[in-house]
C-alpha cells in the first residue's frame, strides 16, 4: 500500500483532470459508478451487496437481508446531492420493495439498518405519509426484541440456541437505535425513546474496555441482567479491537447524543474516536482488526470502517469546542481524501465505489471486497461534507 500522503496526491491529480471541488468530483464519481450498477441490477428487489476480490460482478441480497437498505440509501443520497430525478425514480422503486420489511416480525436487530437508509431517507426527502407509517411499524417490531431486565435489544435470536448466548447484544446494534429515537421524537413515542436510551446506557457500561476499545458481543442473563461473557465474534480474538465494531461505536454514540444530548454519550463517542485514531496505520485506513496477528501489515484492510468513522466524525465535530471540532473534521476529510484516491477507488475494476473492505474475516466471507455499506457511508460522508461546505449542519433537522 502507498502511504497516506501519496494517496492524497493521487486524489488531487484526479481532481486536476476534472472540474469542480474535490467533494463534487467525488460525488460525481459515485454517480458514475452507481449508474453502471443500475444498468446491471436485474430488478428493483435485488440489492447490490458485495463484489468479491478478483471479481467485477455484484452479488445481490433480497429485501430483508441486513444490508438490503444500503443500495436504496445510496440512490436517495445521490438524488439529494445531485437533484437528478433519475436517482429519485430509482430510489423510489428500490424502496418500494423494502416496505414489506417494515411490517414483518423481526428476525434480528437489523431492522434499523434495513429501513433507515431506505425508508428513512425516502420520508425525509419526499414527506410521503406511507413511509412514516412504515417507520413506526418497523420501530414497534424492533422494540419487541427489548428485554427490560437486561436493558438492551436482543441482537441475534438465532445465537440463543446455536451459541448458548441467552441474551446477546452486539455493538452494531447501536446503529439500529436511530430508528427508535427518530420515531420517538417525530411521532410522540416516549416508550421507544426509553428503550433506545436504556440500550445506550447498558452498552456504554458493558461494551467498552478500559482503553476505550470495544468488544463485539456481550452475553447477559435474560432473567437477572447479569453480564455472562464478552466476545469479539467477528474480530481476531475476544480481547482485540475489531475495526468495524469500533466504527459502529463511534457512529452509534454520536447519533445517541444527537437525540438525547446526554453528555455521557458524547464523552463515550470521543473516547472511542481517540482510541481508534491513535491506532491507525500510516495510510489512515485500519486493518480489519487492529491486533490481527504478528504480521499486521499482511492483513486485509477495512475501508468500510474508515468510511463509517469519517461520516460519524463530520457529525461529532459539530458537538464539540472549536479546537476539537477542527481536529475531528480534519481527520474526517483526510480519510475521505484517502478513500477517494487509488488504491481504494474501485474505478474500472467494478462498479462499486470502494475496494478493500472486509465483511467477516473469521468465516472468510467478503474479504478484501467491495461492500455496499462501505459505499453507503462513504457517500454519506461526502453528502455531510457538502452540507458543511454550504454552511449547514452535517445532519439536517430530524
Amino acid at each position: 500500500m502507498r502511504n497516506g500522503l501519496a494517496l492524497v496526491i493521487g486524489w488531487l491529480a484526479v481532481i486536476a483532470q476534472g472540474c469542480g471541488s474535490p467533494v463534487q468530483e467525488a460525488v460525481g464519481y459515485c454517480a458514475s459508478q452507481a449508474a453502471r450498477t443500475l444498468e446491471t441490477v436485474p430488478s428493483p428487489d435485488r440489492m447490490p451487496n458485495c463484489v468479491e476480490a478478483g471479481s467485477s460482478e455484484w452479488k445481490y441480497v433480497s429485501p430483508g437481508g441486513w444490508t438490503s437498505g444500503f443500495w436504496p440509501g445510496e440512490l436517495w443520497y445521490l438524488y439529494e446531492s445531485t437533484g437528478d430525478a433519475k436517482w429519485k425514480d430509482a430510489a423510489g422503486k428500490a424502496t418500494e420493495t423494502m416496505l414489506p420489511v417494515a411490517y414483518q416480525t423481526p428476525h434480528s436487530h437489523d431492522v434499523g439498518f434495513m429501513v433507515m437508509p431506505s425508508i428513512g431517507h425516502a420520508y425525509r426527502l419526499t414527506g410521503e405519509d406511507r413511509y412514516r407509517e412504515a417507520l413506526v411499524s418497523a420501530a414497534d417490531s424492533l422494540a419487541t426484541l427489548y428485554n427490560p431486565k437486561v436493558g438492551t435489544i436482543l441482537s441475534w435470536p438465532g445465537m440463543v440456541q446455536k451459541m448458548d448466548w441467552p441474551h446477546n447484544t452486539i455493538i452494531d446494534n447501536m446503529l439500529n437505535l436511530e430508528l427508535l429515537f427518530w420515531v420517538a421524537e417525530n411521532c410522540s413515542r416516549p416508550d421507544l425513546y426509553d428503550i433506545a436510551f436504556r440500550h445506550s446506557e447498558t452498552t456504554m457500561e458493558h461494551q467498552f474496555r478500559e482503553d476505550g476499545s470495544t468488544c463485539h458481543v456481550v452475553v447477559y442473563d435474560p432473567e437477572t441482567g447479569e453480564e455472562l461473557a464478552k466476545h469479539t465474534h467477528q474480530g481476531w480474538k475476544d480481547e482485540s479491537m475489531w475495526a468495524r465494531g469500533q466504527a459502529w461505536a463511534i457512529y452509534g454514540f454520536t447519533m445517541a447524543y444527537r437525540f438525547t444530548r446526554d453528555e455521557r454519550f458524547l464523552k463515550t463517542a470521543v473516547r472511542a474516536t481517540d482510541t481508534y485514531l491513535s491506532r491507525l496505520p500510516e495510510d489512515g485506513i485500519p486493518f480489519w482488526d487492529f491486533e490481527a496477528g504478528e504480521q499486521l501489515e499482511d492483513q486485509p484492510k477495512d475501508a468500510s470502517a474508515a468510511a463509517i468513522v469519517a461520516s460519524a466524525l463530520l457529525e461529532l465535530q459539530g458537538y464539540l469546542p472549536v479546537a476539537e471540532a477542527k481536529r475531528y473534521r480534519s481527520e474526517a476529510e483526510k480519510t475521505i481524501r484517502i478513500l477517494s484516491a487509488a488504491p481504494y477507488r474501485a474505478g474500472d475494476q467494478c462498479s462499486a465505489f470502494l475496494l478493500h473492505s472486509t465483511g467477516h474475516m473469521p468465516r472468510g466471507n467478503e474479504v478484501d471486497a467491495s461492500i455496499s455499506y462501505a459505499d453507503y457511508y462513504y457517500l454519506e460522508s461526502l453528502v455531510r461534507l457538502q452540507r458543511l461546505e454550504r454552511g449547514e449542519k452535517a445532519i439536517p433537522n430530524n
